[in-house]
């Protein structure tokens, strides 16, 4: 009877430890994107980056200090109340240390509560509205990806002179809204004459083209339609309708390559982009692209580099660490920590977890190699460059 009774214990520590064993050995880390709907080409991306990142920055091991590095992939389909209970089943039963993702702002804003209430980290990339690390953040947010105001600032260096009249152009919700409201806090020489906010399952621009025109067609001086658009559609198409009469030229910052073939009809067209794999010279840089040539006979696009920038950081913030995922020792490890980059180092904000990163300044070249507008370098835009404000309370 005493036997079967210390077997019966042997056999319950066992079932009770191996969870608590199997987690000690790895490093789990759920990323939670769109694999598929509006924003599926932008959470693919991202996916493909993370794990290029990760095999990068552990030499190929996929491992840290002899842990594991597992990776829950979650497809939110771009919905905020899938996305909120995905990330909430990652943290608790699927044992998430961490978390990265996800790829649209309406998800990540739902987001960030659920990471409170587990007492975890989520790396946001690449969801970019500003209130991400702004009113709605809390202490375990971080964000590799840039911020609205890091694209508008950005952007507002190659068109706010004195004369410009500018008229923008936005989806109708959190990244549009975040990215124009930021967009005119940083104009401070043009002005802004019209808002014009659009659905984002928009496909006829015709009515909102029209309306943009009408507030820009009287004026004098330069006429500027800035463009902030993610996903499906192609607001592009508004030059269509001879915008050239009026003398009204388009405007916008970097996108996907696929998007950037619209820009071959706008040479000379000046905006400021987070990333173009031809323009940061570094050995970062210089690796995800070969590797991705290497895999995929194309170079890495927008969100890989993004997705292989919240791999170097994590991979960083680990090392440092010894692999230990406490909460509250990756938030004192990560706070002020700088880390390498495809676009070179970045720094998180202590205040609000936002990377301060370069932007560059580009003018469009067509080359017939290309598929796409060239995003030719004017300058970086280097992060003591931009007064990136900090908008939450803490």
């Amino acid at each position: 009877m005493q036997r079967r009774t210390l077997v019966a214990l042997a056999a319950l520590a066992a079932t009770v430890s191996a969870p608590a064993f199997a987690q000690s050995g790895e490093i789990r880390i759920a990323h939670i994107y769109s694999k598929t709907g509006p924003l599926e080409a932008y959470g693919k991306q991202t996916q493909t980056g993370l794990m290029m990142g990760l095999q990068y920055a552990t030499g190929g091991t996929m491992q840290v200090n002899g842990k594991k590095i597992v990776v829950i992939e979650k497809d939110d389909q771009g919905k905020p109340d899938l996305g909120k209970s995905l990330l909430a089943t990652a943290y608790s039963d699927d044992k998430a240390d961490l978390a990265v993702g996800p790829t649209s702002s309406g998800v990540a804003l739902a987001l960030l509560p659920v990471a409170e209430e587990y007492k975890k980290i989520l790396l946001v990339e690449p969801a970019v509205a500003d209130s991400i690390t702004g009113d709605k953040w809390n202490k375990y947010i971080f964000r590799t990806g840039r911020n609205s105001s890091q694209d508008a600032i950005s952007n507002a260096v190659a068109l706010d002179k004195p004369g410009v009249h500018i008229a923008t152009l936005g989806q109708d919700y959190a990244f549009g809204r975040d990215g124009v409201k930021a967009f005119k806090e940083a104009i401070k020489k043009a002005k802004i004459v019209h808002e014009e906010y659009l659905p984002t399952t928009t496909t006829d621009f015709t009515a909102g083209a029209q309306r943009l025109i009408d507030k820009l067609k009287d004026l004098p001086g330069r006429k500027v339609i800035w463009i902030v658009w993610a996903g499906a559609g192609n607001p592009f198409k508004i030059a269509d309708l001879d915008l050239k009469r009026y003398g009204i030229e388009i405007a916008t910052g970097g996108n996907i390559l696929p998007a950037m073939a619209s820009y071959k009809n706008f040479p000379g067209m000046e905006g400021a982009t987070y990333y173009y794999f031809g323009i940061p010279k570094n050995p970062v840089n210089d690796a995800l692209v070969a590797a991705h040539y290497q895999q995929f006979k194309t170079p890495p696009d927008f969100f890989t580099a993004g997705g292989f920038t919240s791999a170097m950081a994590l991979v960083t913030a680990l090392k440092k660490t010894g692999g230990d995922t406490k909460t509250n020792t990756l938030i004192k490890t990560m706070e002020g920590m700088s880390f390498d980059t495809p676009k070179g180092a970045m720094t998180f904000r202590r205040e609000d977890h936002q990377a301060m990163q370069s932007m560059y300044h580009f003018k469009i070249k067509v080359d017939p190699a290309f598929s796409w507008g060239v995003p030719e370098l004017v300058r970086e835009i280097k992060p003591e460059e931009m007064n990136i404000p900090i908008r939450n309370a803490r």
